[in-house]
């Protein structure tokens, strides 16, 4: 049977071969979590996905949420795939047993999780939303807060969101208005609107519990004087019990180009002026601990484009296996040759190859992220804490914004592979390409993202992350060097670190000079390098990788796999990072014109 949603020798390599998850095992934290154990848990993960969620994918696209007189229904499917998820406690993967968690490791969680949004991203929002709200109330609650709320929403039977954008506060969230004023008995009232709330309304759980970001009266304008508060659905007693309705109300959802099985949801808080919350931390600190869950989401925003564009891929070749258009290019003039399966045809296998190395190098770099965080977990020592948590910070930037720029291009190629059948429902990718494309807007745009990583990221800790990141890469590329079948493409991503080198240089110079405009200009094109740079690092890692297997005697069925990992590098070394050096070189002459050019030349009016 054809693999619809996730390569398994591939996550199978990433894990064990790549990262050698296994040695987490070592360590008390993850004792339990050896080889066995985790290959069940990516194996039932897929069954969940193929089985029970992925069913539910045209459902959600086609049937969608529907919305009456501020209730949010959503498709019949989804309820019995909820109830499945929950059961197997799936929804808080690595937060502590206590509550309701399994307590495994972040990497292994990124395997289960390509299987899980892989099969309907739509859907799986509503967990991945309630485990960073949840994430929020463990991280900042108090006992009381962690006790009323947390294993419920950890288990699924309450869910959670992030009210954050309002209509005249979007990326600019200091621009906020939503209002809080301290009640005797210690809550807040809040009054407000928010928009563009994912999961904000719907009848998969009983409760839904909304983080919320106000400001108290008399706190300081902008960011600084912005709180954070837990504004439940349902008010929640003392003793865990439901009270009653809040004053939170559901005045619409959006008709939206994709992910039509979640719900996106306008909310109006305090209309009747009873909406009630209580403070989640302290006041006037909302941000640092919002930024807790942005970061997780921005990371969760990269799963949900490998969860799009690795389908995609897989469609697209067994699309090309089997559909027989034309002769082969080198019986083009004999007209007695037979049509040949469309994977023939070098164009195909240009934009076949183009999608594996994403899908692949983007797999890799998620899981590579999930594992810095897992050392995180297991070492005592300070300095290697702070080193990845370091390389964690420079690299969300990418996982977000170049990983779904680059897993789009994936999801739009896979509807080329198709031709005209890509273009029409009766087929999948489609609506892999239309809820893929949400994934470079949502939880701060790429721009935005490539503003992060230019003004924040470079120089952050005097640009220490940066230089232990590159010593990482270093340490890859002397070991590849050191082998026949991957020193050529280890010279060509050699290449290109010099250059970014160069480049970020120039960059954070630019940034901070006369010429900021034109440096900001450049901050997506930026972006795109590093991230070239990176998926540069982990191919040539697979690659060599694979080649010291075959240089040991592989065994036959690992071999083509090997060899295509070797295959991959070489494409993206030798077509793909010449490009690369161009973009570079047109960073570094620091045009200037769509900074100069006259508003009124762009047109329009």
């Amino acid at each position: 049977m054809a693999q619809v949603i996730a390569d398994r020798r591939d996550i199978d390599f990433v894990l064990h071969e790549q990262l050698n998850v296994e040695e987490l095992s070592r360590h008390e934290r993850f004792a339990e979590f050896n080889r066995k154990a985790v290959d069940l848990i990516v194996s039932e993960a897929r069954n969940l996905a193929v089985k029970e969620i992925l069913p539910t994918r045209v459902d959600g696209d086609r049937l969608g949420c529907r919305f009456d007189n501020g209730r949010v229904t959503v498709p019949d499917s989804f309820h019995k795939a909820w109830k499945t998820f929950n059961e197997g406690e799936w929804l808080a993967m690595t937060e502590p047993v206590e509550w309701g968690g399994q307590g495994m490791p972040r990497t292994v969680a990124m395997a289960a999780a390509d299987y899980l949004n892989g099969a309907n991203f739509a859907f799986m929002m509503y967990g991945g939303l309630t485990h960073g709200a949840g994430k929020l109330v463990e991280s900042f609650g108090t006992d009381a807060q962690k006790r009323l709320y947390l294993k419920k929403m950890y288990t699924g039977q309450w869910t959670g969101t992030m009210l954050l954008t309002e209509p005249e506060a979007g990326s600019d969230v200091g621009a906020l208005t939503t209002s809080a004023v301290k009640n005797p008995d210690g809550t807040y009232s809040i009054t407000g609107n928010k928009i563009f709330i994912s999961s904000g309304e719907h009848d998969l759980a009983e409760n839904i519990i909304h983080p919320v970001l106000a400001r108290i009266e008399g706190a300081p304008a902008g960011t600084a004087g912005i709180s954070l508060f837990l504004v439940p659905k349902i008010w929640v007693n003392e003793d865990g019990s439901l009270g009653e309705p809040n004053d939170v109300v559901c005045t619409g959802i959006e008709e939206k180009m994709g992910i039509h099985g979640n719900a996106t949801c306008s909310l109006a808080l305090g209309g009747k002026g009873k909406c009630r919350g209580t403070l989640l931390g302290q006041e006037n600190k909302g941000m640092r601990a919002m930024f807790l869950m942005m970061n997780e989401a921005r990371l969760l925003v990269g799963t949900q484009g490998l969860g799009c564009a690795s389908p995609a891929y897989l469609y697209a070749v067994n699309y090309a296996r089997e559909r027989l258009q034309g002769r082969h290019l080198l019986k083009t003039f004999d007209k007695n040759a037979p049509s040949v399966p469309i994977l023939q045809h070098p164009d195909v296998r240009r934009m076949l190859m183009t999608m594996k190395v994403y899908v692949e190098g983007a797999r890799s770099l998620l899981y590579y992220v999930g594992r810095c965080e897992d050392r995180m977990q297991v070492t005592p020592d300070a300095d290697t804490r702070a080193k990845n948590q370091g390389i964690i910070d420079f690299l969300i930037p990418i996982a977000k914004g170049y990983v779904t720029d680059r897993c789009l291009e994936v999801c739009n190629l896979g509807i080329q592979v198709y031709g005209g059948y890509g273009y029409i429902r009766e087929y999948p990718v489609e609506q892999l390409l239309r809820d893929c494309r949400i994934t470079p807007i949502y939880e701060g745009t790429n721009g935005i993202q490539a503003m992060d990583l230019l003004g924040r990221k470079l120089g952050l800790n005097k640009g220490k992350p940066v230089m232990d990141l590159l010593g990482e890469i270093q340490a890859e590329l002397a070991a590849a060097n050191a082998l026949p079948r991957t020193a050529p493409v280890a010279a060509a991503v050699e290449s290109a670190v010099n250059k970014l080198g160069e480049v970020a240089m120039h960059m954070g110079a630019a940034a901070m000079s006369e010429k900021v405009l034109t440096a900001f200009a450049f901050a997506h094109p930026f972006l795109e390098v590093c991230g070239d740079v990176v998926m540069g690092w982990m191919l040539l890692w697979r690659a060599r990788i694979a080649a010291e297997k075959l240089a040991a005697g592989a065994k036959e069925k690992d071999r083509v796999f090997y060899e295509g990992q070797i295959k991959s590098a070489e494409f993206f070394g030798f077509a793909v990072l010449p490009v690369t050096q161009g973009k570079m070189r047109a960073i570094l002459a620091a045009d200037s014109s769509a900074v100069e050019i006259p508003d009124d030349a762009f047109g329009g009016k």
